[in-house]
């Protein structure tokens, strides 16, 4: 979209169209104001099937963006992209007992071909390890044959109970997943964490939003693995957690099932240690939920595809063409600087209704140019994140100043959402404590004595009365665990502390 012109086609006559304003407020109604941003700024259109959901170009393109940076850097860790079918062999999903437990409710099964029943049930993917790992074991046989380390850009099926919730928790997504093989354990682990730090780039560097890296818990790691790394991000409005993606260290428990063996340098027969990883769209929906507002979305520049809009503001016996000339070519120089900068020249509207539609779109800056700014020989300049109106120089410096004002601005939505989200944590020692902060919609960081019936009683005590709260991760920057530091939930020794919450 990049250099375009908004077109004036259409029929000129028509009347002002009714206001874009959200029926919903932000700090009022959070789950209806996010149903509403996310179809009024023509991210998705509903589907026929609920919780199935159509991605209009603007979420298109911000995937897009995404996934341009984090294919670069996967290639340079030598990880090679690669494509499997969407159907799962029964027998196949069914081999790894603890990671088909962890999809059983939410697969969904192919079983018939026209009116003819399938003589083996097929699954639509929930997950890959189960498709691949069968050819893994054809393709390593020695230890020359490792690392292997594959990644597919493609859907995934998770017919999920409940409520579906758009980018969030829907029946079908977009993501990335990556499946690797080593000959030591070193070398995964090694690999979990250079994964989860292009994770939290993702989130902090292009999307303005703070994470939090850490492990799961036993109960919410990934069926299969022995342990799942997490990049953490929270909901200030909500008081909510939510998973931004994950790195999972498999050990050898996929190797034993799917025989992935391999004969060392020593020649004796080894197992292989396995990693899986993946992100998903669920990041548009996390960067809406932290930075939208009543007026619709708030992109970061990084992402935004259109990163600046030009429009021209003709008065009646003004020199009009003089106008639309100068925006033309403001347009064109931010172009030629690989600024993602349109013209808006729908002449049938109204600079209040344009200024609404890019601000429900979320298009970090807006310029607006008329007769009264040529005779200045400036150009106004209007930012979407904070609402700030200036004027600044139409001159040689007016491409460099755009420039500053867009890392500025990605800088500065970043400086926000983490003040607001470490101004929604609470430190707690005790369960009164724990109690009055989840009343107060916190994210709790509280120490635990890492006992899985201790988490599962909380999550128990919780949900009726306050919703079922549970461990989002152990942080791992650690803060200092005093000696004689209890469990605020067990009061027995407290081994490490860890960010409690609702969570999506």
């Amino acid at each position: 979209m990049a250099g375009t012109e908004v077109e004036n086609g259409g029929n000129k006559e028509l009347k002002e169209e009714t206001s874009l304003g959200l029926t919903y407020r932000k700090a009022e109604n959070f789950d209806e104001w996010y149903s509403e941003v996310v179809v009024s700024a023509e991210l998705i259109e509903h589907y026929d099937i609920s919780g199935l959901y159509i991605l209009r170009p603007l979420a298109v393109e911000i995937w897009e963006t995404l996934q341009a940076f984090f294919d670069s850097e996967i290639k340079k860790m030598k990880v090679e992209n690669c494509y499997f079918p969407t159907f799962v062999l029964e027998s196949h999903l069914k081999k790894e007992e603890d990671h088909y437990n962890g999809f059983s409710q939410e697969v969904a099964w192919v079983t018939k071909s026209g009116k003819s029943d399938l003589e083996t049930h097929l699954a639509l993917r929930p997950s890959s390890e189960t498709i691949m790992y069968s050819y893994f074991s054809k393709w390593i046989r020695g230890h020359r044959d490792l690392p292997l380390k594959l990644n597919q850009w493609c859907n995934a099926v998770r017919w999920a109970v409940g409520d579906p919730t758009p980018f969030i928790r829907s029946r079908e997504f977009l993501w990335q997943e990556g499946h690797s093989a080593f000959a030591t354990e070193d070398e995964a682990h090694a690999e979990a964490l250079e994964i989860l730090e292009l994770y939290r780039r993702i989130y902090e560097e292009y999307l303005a939003v703070p994470v939090i890296k850490g492990t799961k818990s036993e109960v919410d790691t990934f069926g299969g693995a022995i342990y799942t790394n997490t990049v953490e991000a929270f909901i200030p409005n909500t008081g909510c957690g939510i998973q931004g993606a994950t790195t999972h260290c498999l050990g050898q428990k996929f190797a034993s099932k799917f025989e992935l063996n391999f004969e060392d340098k020593k020649g004796d027969k080894a197992m292989v240690w396995q990693n899986s990883w993946g992100y998903s769209t669920r990041t548009i929906g996390v960067t809406v939920m932290v930075h939208g507002d009543d007026k619709g979305l708030v992109l970061p520049p990084k992402v935004a595809s259109t990163q600046v809009i030009v429009i021209p503001v003709p008065y009646k016996d003004a020199d009009t063409q003089e106008v639309y000339d100068t925006c033309k070519t403001t347009v064109n120089m931010l172009c030629e600087a690989k600024i993602r900068a349109e013209l808006d020249s729908r002449d049938y509207l109204s600079l209040e209704r344009k200024s609404s539609e890019w601000e429900m779109k979320g298009v970090p800056l807006r310029i607006e140019i008329g007769s009264n700014d040529l005779a200045d020989e400036q150009v106004c300049v209007v930012q979407r994140h904070n609402g700030a109106k200036m004027g600044i120089a139409a001159n040689a410096d007016l491409v460099e100043e755009i420039k500053k004002m867009l890392n500025n601005i990605q800088q500065n939505m970043f400086d926000v959402a983490k003040r607001k989200q470490d101004e929604c944590i609470q430190v707690i020692q005790t369960w009164d404590e724990f109690v009055e902060a989840l009343h107060q919609r916190k994210i709790i960081l509280a120490p635990w004595c890492d006992d899985k019936v201790v988490e599962l009683d909380v999550k128990e005590k919780t949900e009726n009365e306050m919703g079922a709260v549970k461990i989002l991760c152990s942080p791992f920057d650690q803060p200092k665990l005093l000696e004689g530091t209890k469990c605020f939930a067990s009061g027995k020794p407290a081994k490490k502390w860890t960010y409690w919450g609702r969570s999506y």
